[in-house]
C-alpha cells in the first residue's frame, strides 16, 4: 500500500476516534443535573384539614418522581431511615436538621410545608430546603376548599420542580474535587501520629455481582494518601485500628439515557484493645450511563464522605 495513503488512513481513523470521544464527552456534559429530593409530610393542624398533610406529601412525591431531572426518596425508605434517628416525617423539619436528613438519605433538597384553610380557600405552602447550603425557597398555590386536592397538588409540584431545577446552584453546594477533599482531610489531622489500619468492608450490589470493592478501595486509598499504614489480612502484623463494615448499592431509576444508583456504607473503627473509635454511615446517590459505574461512584462518594469525618478520629 502507498505509504502516504496508509498514513492518511491512520490519521483519518485517529480523527474519527477523537471525534467520537469528544462527541460522547459533550453529550455527557449536556445532560442535565439530576437531583435527589425527599418529601416530608405537610403540617396540617387545623381541624378542617387535619388528614391532608400526609396526602399532599404522597401526591407531591408521586408528581415529582415523574420529573425527568428529579429523583425522589421512597416514602417507606425515608420513614425507615428517619425513624431510626427519631426524626419523623414531620412537616416541621428545619434548616438545622436538613443537613442530617441529607446525610442519611442522600437527598440534596427537602420539600415540606403546610396545608390550611383561609376562608373558602385551601392553601398549600411548600418550603424547599437545600440540605448542603441551607438555602430556603417557598412556593404557594390555592384553590377552592371544595376543589380537587389532586389538581392543587399537581400545580404545586410543577412550581416546586421548576424552583429546584432553576435554583439548583444555590440549593446544592459546589462540587468538591477529590484532591480538595483530600487536602481538607489532611488539614484536619492535627497529630503527626499515624496508626496502622486494616480495612474490611463487605460489599454487594442488589441485582448484580460485585467485581471489586469500591468503598473499601477508596477508603484504603485515602488512608494511604494521608500517611496511614495499611495492614491486609495476609500480614502477620496486627493493626492498631481495625475498620469493618458493610456497603450496599442498588439500582435507583432510569432518566433518559442516565441511570441512578443509591449506595449506603456503614463502618465501625475499633482499636486492638476493643475500644470503639467511631461508628458512622453515609448514603449517596450517583448517576451515570452504566448501572455498575453509577453504583461504584455512589459507593466511592459515600466512603469519601465518611473518610472526612472518620480519619481525624483515628489520630486522637
Amino acid at each position: 500500500m502507498n505509504p502516504q495513503l496508509n498514513t492518511r488512513m491512520k490519521t483519518t481513523k485517529w480523527l474519527l476516534a477523537l471525534g467520537f470521544v469528544c462527541a460522547c464527552a459533550l453529550a455527557r456534559a449536556a445532560e442535565p443535573q439530576i437531583l435527589t429530593v425527599a418529601v416530608f409530610d405537610f403540617e396540617s393542624k387545623d381541624e378542617a384539614v387535619r388528614d391532608l398533610g400526609p396526602k399532599v406529601a404522597t401526591l407531591l412525591n408521586a408528581a415529582l418522581s415523574a420529573e425527568p431531572q428529579l429523583i425522589t426518596v421512597e416514602r417507606t425508605e425515608l420513614e425507615k431511615l428517619l425513624g431510626e434517628q427519631e426524626l419523623g416525617l414531620s412537616g416541621t423539619v428545619s434548616t438545622d436538621s436538613a443537613a442530617k436528613v441529607g446525610h442519611l438519605t442522600g437527598a440534596k433538597a427537602l420539600v415540606t410545608g403546610r396545608v390550611f384553610r383561609a376562608g373558602d380557600e385551601l392553601v398549600l405552602v411548600a418550603k424547599i430546603i437545600g440540605t448542603e447550603t441551607g438555602r430556603v425557597y417557598g412556593e404557594l398555590v390555592k384553590g377552592r376548599a371544595a376543589g380537587s386536592i389532586t389538581d392543587l397538588t399537581a400545580q404545586l409540584a410543577s412550581k416546586v420542580a421548576r424552583t429546584i431545577v432553576e435554583k439548583a446552584e444555590t440549593l446544592v453546594a459546589k462540587a468538591e474535587t477529590r484532591q480538595e477533599r483530600l487536602a481538607r482531610i489532611k488539614s484536619a489531622l492535627k497529630s503527626d501520629k499515624r496508626p496502622s489500619v486494616s480495612v474490611k468492608i463487605t460489599e454487594r450490589h442488589f441485582g448484580g455481582p460485585v467485581i471489586d470493592p469500591a468503598a473499601e478501595t477508596e477508603l484504603g486509598a485515602l488512608l494511604q494518601e494521608c500517611g496511614f499504614k495499611l495492614v491486609d489480612d495476609g500480614s502477620p502484623a496486627k493493626p492498631d485500628i481495625e475498620i469493618t463494615g458493610e456497603a450496599f448499592s442498588s439500582f435507583g431509576l432510569r432518566k433518559g439515557n442516565l441511570i441512578s444508583c443509591k449506595a449506603r456504607v456503614e463502618l465501625k473503627a475499633r482499636r486492638a484493645t476493643g475500644e470503639i473509635v467511631a461508628v458512622d454511615r453515609q448514603t449517596s446517590v450517583a448517576v451515570d450511563i452504566a448501572e455498575q459505574t453509577a453504583a461504584k461512584t455512589a459507593l466511592e462518594n459515600a466512603a469519601r464522605e465518611i473518610a472526612t469525618r472518620l480519619l481525624p478520629k483515628l489520630v486522637n
